[in-house]
């Protein structure tokens, strides 16, 4: 069976069967968020005043939470939050699941193996487990949770649902991502950070059916990452008494535009293309200077990463989820050729994945 799935991943590479979104039902309009910042902060109004070109800046025009906003006035808990995350992100995962497999046009008795990433709240048992029982999962399927890649999980878990879908011949490999950044919110925490992730953050779920070898669609191809020594405190959570305090090094932009190019280009290398191979790239968008920085680093003419600027602007950032958003979008209008696919996490860490259309 092994030297059979090793031919397989060999002449076969997996393939994307679908790929479907889901968000929460409160919609944040940012000229709303505004508003309820300078209330929020009212403590501090001088210091929110000299931050809110940041909310300005963002490139957000709506997004999405599973909290309606009077809930960013209050004082949370631990506990409070991680309830709030379980309910909301097993039934955002379960939305986003069921229209994957309708999609595809396959059964929950079709999936072999589930990788769920997540990074905004903790789930013991995991998120996979917890969708198993609700949608009838087989009992034997192979479960992989992944948390504390961030917004690189989106790549990263998406490279490992590929690997381990080049390993179960048999059936197809369920990558899903939510992430509600919206329960991480802080109202006592004043750092520049917390005011970034409150111009930036919103919430959403991603699900993809990756389909057993033989299937066809757009083909996953190699996958690699870069991580960086001495970056552990560019980007992640703090753990604070009452929650997970948001980590966001001013240094970002100028690490994109001066490492990633050539971070992309050793991984390309080791691939054996080059990036005159590619017919273009799916970012993940962090925000308005990384998709500037991005752009200057891959010497593409600003505004060229027009899906990622619109899933920027409609949904704000999502952290892992905000890719697969992007990617969606992009094959929506006709993806062809080959792609990068990339996205930056705590770590400091780079994902890269190539998809083929």
């Amino acid at each position: 069976m092994m030297k059979r799935a090793a031919l397989l991943a060999e002449n076969d590479p997996p393939a994307i069967l679908s790929v479907t979104t889901a968000v929460p039902r409160f919609r944040l309009d940012q000229a709303d968020v505004v508003r309820a910042a300078m209330q929020v902060f009212d403590r501090e109004r001088s210091e929110i005043e000299r931050l809110m070109p940041v909310f300005e800046n963002a490139g957000v025009v709506t997004r999405y939470s599973c909290v309606p906003m009077e809930w960013y006035f209050q004082s949370h808990g631990w506990r409070e939050r991680n309830e709030r995350y379980l309910a909301n992100a097993v039934e955002l995962l379960e939305s986003a699941t069921r229209q994957a497999l309708e999609q595809a046009g396959r059964k929950p008795d079709d999936i072999a193996a589930v990788v769920v990433a997540s990074t905004t709240g903790i789930a013991t048992p995991s998120l996979d487990a917890l969708l198993l029982n609700r949608m009838k999962l087989p009992s034997t399927i192979l479960r992989l949770p992944i948390f504390g890649l961030g917004c690189a999980g989106g790549v990263i878990g998406l490279s490992h649902a590929a690997a381990l879908a080049r390993t179960v011949p048999d059936g197809d490999v369920l990558f899903l991502a939510v992430e509600l950044c919206s329960v991480t919110f802080r109202r006592s925490d004043m750092s520049k950070s917390n005011i970034i992730g409150a111009a930036l953050f919103g919430d959403g779920a991603a699900a993809m059916v990756i389909g057993r070898p033989g299937s066809s669609g757009l083909r996953l191809g190699p996958a690699g990452m870069q991580t960086w020594p001495d970056s552990l405190r560019v980007m992640g959570w703090d753990v604070e008494d009452d929650g997970l305090g948001v980590l966001f090094s001013r240094d970002i932009p100028t690490l994109v535009r001066e490492e990633m190019r050539a971070a992309a280009d050793s991984f390309l290398a080791r691939c054996g293309i080059s990036a005159g191979d590619l017919a273009g790239y799916i970012c993940h968008p962090g925000g308005v200077k990384v998709l500037d920085a991005l752009e200057q680093a891959f010497s593409l003419p600003q505004g060229t990463m027009a899906e990622a600027r619109e899933i920027l602007r409609a949904y704000g950032n999502m952290s892992a989820v905000t890719v697969l958003f992007v990617l969606q979008r992009t094959m929506q209008r006709g993806l062809s050729g080959r792609h990068l696919m990339s996205a930056l996490g705590p770590g400091f860490s780079a994902g890269f994945q190539i998809i083929e259309g």
